[in-house]
């Protein structure tokens, strides 16, 4: 069943008009192979039909939709590539930020990220910037019904801007203060998905770590419950401040002890794990894998380009200017020994194949089965064009065997 009931129909809308040629039967298809997508992207096609579409210029369909995924076992259909916005407030401006979020959303991108910590690198004086400039867009775009908004709180840590002249943690109090605070940025009553950021306990950054360091693990004395953070979403979720709870740089344990306790009727179930996933570290894969297919919880990933080191601008010892090591030197995670030469290897590999290492590695982990949503992350729009076109990118078979083959000789050198 075609949109006109031939190959083609007319958007009527009083501001522009627009030809698209789509059908029903395409979309079923190529655009949303779940049936709850599916439904999505009629709906959507009727609204702009029907002139009710809130952008505000008319935008061709074949741009505007993106396959969409369930969230764990929500009735949320995100798509298939979620933009990153750690950098709006520090390296972006605030009408680069709507500039990407305009290009994104464009494209058929309807989920957002970003966190209370936000913009990298953290500091007092920047901390809350990237909220408040997605609420500005929010507000001025008019388009809250159509986006999916993910905001994360961060777990223990001693940097006490976050709580007013303290050290946080995954308490009462922290929580409480932090999703207010957050809504009040953002302009609005409640988050989609709201995200641990990073664990209450001691662990590895990334909680992945390849090798054990101490043993028995370094605990705190204060160390706060699992059990008791999660009543604290039970109380969130009930108060309509937000809909689901995710993780974030979690292990498999963390994850089965949210389960667990969710389970026995503590709070919300984790519904997303959002943790590092790309062509240097796949540590997902090792348990972590089994844990979200059999317990139904969406891995979103992020940091695809390792910090862009996955673009091949810093292959060879290279130092760009204006790049976020020349102006931060932040990347150590992806500095460790071996790194280099597995950067190097899998930018050579992208070569081979014809395409930009930013892309080929953005296309592994969006067209990645287990990959939920692949979250992006650029600092101009020439970078994120690159990175939205991952989306269409055809991965094959040859392309795995390649990058496996790679990855059984290097590893994850950097968890």
């Amino acid at each position: 069943m075609a949109v006109s009931g031939t190959d083609s129909g007319r958007i009527v809308n009083p501001i522009a008009w627009k030809f698209v040629k789509i059908s029903f039967a395409h979309v079923n298809e190529d655009f949303a192979p779940r049936r709850g997508a599916r439904l999505l992207v009629r709906r959507e096609i009727l609204s702009m039909l029907r002139g009710r579409t809130h952008s505000r210029r008319i935008i061709p369909l074949g741009e505007t939709f993106m396959e969409k995924r369930r969230l764990g076992r929500t009735d949320l259909l995100v798509s298939k590539i979620c933009l990153g916005t750690m950098t709006f407030g520090e390296q972006n401006t605030e009408a680069e930020g709507h500039a990407q979020l305009d290009m994104a959303a464009e494209r058929g991108v309807n989920f957002f990220d970003m966190a209370e910590l936000y913009p990298i690198p953290p500091k007092a004086e920047t901390q809350g910037r990237t909220e408040a400039i997605i609420g500005s867009w929010l507000k001025a775009r008019r388009n809250r019904d159509r986006a999916i908004i993910a905001s994360k709180v961060v777990g223990r840590t001693a940097n006490e801007w976050f709580r007013g002249g303290r050290p946080s943690k995954l308490v009462r109090a922290d929580i409480l203060d932090a999703i207010d605070k957050s809504l009040a940025k953002l302009g609005i009553d409640h988050l989609d998905l709201y995200q641990i950021h990073f664990p209450d306990r001691l662990v590895p950054w990334g909680s992945n770590p390849t090798r054990i360091g101490k043993w028995p693990a370094e605990r705190v004395a204060d160390e706060t419950p699992i059990a008791e953070t999660l009543a604290v979403f039970d109380e969130l979720v009930k108060a309509g401040k937000i809909r689901h709870l995710g993780l974030s740089n979690e292990s498999s344990w963390g994850v089965m002890k949210f389960i667990h306790e969710a389970d026995k009727g503590v709070g919300p179930r984790v519904v997303s794990l959002q943790n590092a996933y790309n062509l240097v570290n796949r540590t997902f894969e090792v348990n972590l894998a089994e844990v979200c297919d059999r317990e139904d919880v969406s891995l979103l990933a992020y940091s695809p380009l390792a910090q862009g080191y996955l673009t091949g601008k810093y292959d060879d010892g290279a130092l760009p200017a204006g790049s976020r090591k020349q102006l931060f030197d932040r990347l150590q995670r992806y500095e460790t020994p071996g790194a280099a030469e597995a950067h190097k290897a899998y930018n050579d590999l992208a070569r081979e194949y014809g395409m930009e290492p930013a892309l080929f590695a953005n296309a592994f982990v969006t067209h990645r089965p287990f990959v939920t949503s692949n979250i992006i992350g650029a600092t101009s729009t020439a970078q994120l064009e690159t990175a939205l076109a991952s989306a269409d990118v055809k991965w094959t078979a040859e392309m795995q065997e390649a990058v496996d083959a790679l990855h059984q000789k290097l590893g994850n050198p950097c968890p």
